[in-house]
C-alpha cells in the first residue's frame, strides 16, 4: 500500500518529467524559428519583424518554461518535516504567545533559562532558529548571489579577513645547499562592515488568533521577499555605505591593466551592444580572462534580458550557445558554464558592465550576523500589529582576480 509521502513524491516525478518534455520541445521551437530569422538576415540583408516577434514570443515561453521546471525541483527538496516536529515544545509555545498576544514573560523566562541576551537594545527578540531557517532558504531560492557566493555567519560587527596579494617566493637549491631566505607574501587585511537591513509585517489581530495561521510561516514569507530584493541589488551595486559593497561599485579597469584592489573587463568590441561579426568570440574571451585555477567553477551572471541576446547566438559549428537545464536544481549553461539570472545586473547600454563571470564563491563574500531579531508593535498603527523585522548582513570582493566583467564598450 503506498503512503500519502510516496504518492506526492511520485506524482511530482510525473510532472517533472511532463515539466522538462515541455522545455525540450519550447527549445526546439526557438532554436526552428532563430535558425529562420538568421536565413531571413542573410537572405535579405535586413530583419524581418514578424520573425522577430515571434522568437521574441518563443524566447519569453521558453524562460517561463525554465523557470517551472525549477520551481518543481525546490518544491521536491522541501523538506517534508513540519517546523513543529523539529522546535522544543516549551520555546515553540514561548514564542507562540509572544507573536500572537505580545506575551513578553513566556519568551523572557525562556532567554532566562538559557541564559541568551537576545533582548535587542532598542527592543525586540531574537527568532527561532526554525524562523531564520525559513528565512535563509527564501533568500537563497530568490537571491543567485547567495547560492553562488561565499556565505560566512559571524558574530562580531566589522568582519576581517586577511588575504595574500602576492605569491609567496619558491627556490631552488642542492640537497645540502644553503637556503636563501624567500619574500614573504603581501598581506592584505579586507574589512567587511556589516549593515542593518529591515522590514515591517503588518497583521491584524484576528489572523494572530486564527490557531490554523502558521504564524513562523507567515512571517517568514512576508519578509523574506523584501529582504531578498533588497539584498540582492547591494550585492550587485552597493556602496557599502550600511551596506555590503556590490561588485559594480569597485573600480573597474581593461583586464590587462587591472592591479589588486580593481576588476578587470573585457569589451565586447561595440558600444552599446554585442560585435555585429562573431559576437561569441567575445564571450569566448571572457570565458579565459580569469586564471585556470578560477574557470573550475565559474559562472556567467546577467539579467533575462541579457540572458535573451545571448542564447541566440551560435558557435563557429553552428550549435547554440546556451543550453537548457533538465536536471533538477542544476542551472541552464552557456558556453558549458553555468548561467544565472540577476535582475539587478544593469541592461546593455553604453559602457555598461551587463555581464559578470568568475568563481564567485572564491571571489565575493557574503558576511551574516546570525541572528534574526523581531519586535512585535500593537500601538503605531491601530488596528494592526506591526513587527519590526531587522537582520545584519555585509558583504564586497575577497578575490579581486577571480571575477571579470563584459563591458559594452569598443575598447
Amino acid at each position: 500500500m503506498k503512503t500519502e509521502n510516496s504518492e506526492t513524491k511520485s506524482m511530482a516525478n510525473i510532472e517533472t518529467r511532463q515539466a522538462q518534455n515541455e522545455l525540450m520541445g519550447v527549445f526546439h521551437a526557438f532554436q526552428n524559428a532563430n535558425d529562420e530569422r538568421l536565413e531571413a538576415i542573410e537572405r535579405k540583408v535586413a530583419s524581418d519583424i514578424l520573425l522577430e516577434e515571434k522568437v521574441d514570443r518563443i524566447d519569453r515561453a521558453l524562460s517561463n518554461a525554465q523557470s517551472s521546471l525549477d520551481r518543481l525541483s525546490l518544491v521536491s527538496r522541501r523538506p517534508q518535516a513540519s517546523i513543529e516536529n523539529l522546535v522544543d515544545t516549551e520555546r515553540k509555545n514561548a514564542w507562540t504567545s509572544y507573536m500572537r498576544r505580545g506575551d513578553e514573560n513566556a519568551i523572557a523566562r525562556i532567554e532566562a533559562k538559557s541564559l541568551s541576551s537576545s533582548v535587542a537594545s532598542d527592543g525586540g527578540h531574537v527568532a527561532p532558529p526554525e524562523v531564520q531557517a525559513i528565512i535563509e532558504r527564501t533568500l537563497a531560492s530568490i537571491s543567485p548571489m547567495r547560492r553562488i557566493a561565499a556565505v560566512r555567519p559571524t558574530t562580531s560587527g566589522n568582519f576581517r579577513k586577511p588575504v595574500s596579494t602576492t605569491s609567496a617566493q619558491a627556490g631552488w637549491v642542492a640537497e645540502t645547499g644553503a637556503r636563501a631566505q624567500t619574500n614573504t607574501p603581501n598581506l592584505e587585511l579586507l574589512s567587511f562592515p556589516i549593515g542593518e537591513i529591515y522590514a515591517l509585517a503588518a497583521a491584524t489581530q484576528t489572523l494572530l488568533d486564527d490557531a490554523a495561521v502558521d504564524i513562523d510561516s507567515w512571517l517568514a514569507s512576508e519578509i523574506a521577499q523584501s529582504f531578498a530584493v533588497a539584498e540582492g541589488a547591494a550585492f550587485i551595486s552597493g556602496d557599502g555605505t550600511n551596506k555590503p559593497k556590490g561588485l559594480l561599485a569597485y573600480n573597474i579597469v581593461a583586464d590587462n591593466v587591472q592591479t589588486y584592489g580593481d576588476l578587470g573587463y573585457v569589451a565586447s568590441g561595440a558600444a552599446g551592444a554585442f560585435a555585429t561579426a562573431n559576437p561569441v568570440d567575445k564571450l569566448v574571451d571572457l570565458t579565459y580572462a580569469p586564471k585556470t585555477p578560477y574557470r573550475a567553477n565559474s559562472s556567467f551572471l546577467m539579467n533575462r534580458r541579457t540572458l535573451s541576446q545571448v542564447r541566440k547566438f551560435k558557435d563557429s559549428n553552428g550549435n547554440y550557445i546556451w543550453q537548457p537545464s533538465l536536471v533538477s536544481g542544476q542551472p541552464t549553461t552557456l558556453l558549458g558554464y553555468a548561467v544565472y539570472e540577476c535582475e539587478d545586473m544593469p541592461d546593455i547600454a553604453a559602457n555598461s558592465h551587463s555581464i559578470a563571470y568568475g568563481d564567485f564563491e572564491k571571489g565575493y563574500l557574503i558576511v551574516d550576523r546570525t541572528d534574526v531579531r523581531v519586535l512585535r508593535d500593537p500601538y503605531s498603527n491601530k488596528p494592526f500589529v506591526l513587527f519590526y523585522v531587522t537582520k545584519r548582513v555585509g558583504g564586497g570582493v575577497q578575490d579581486f582576480s577571480a571575477i571579470k566583467l563584459m563591458k559594452f564598450a569598443a575598447s
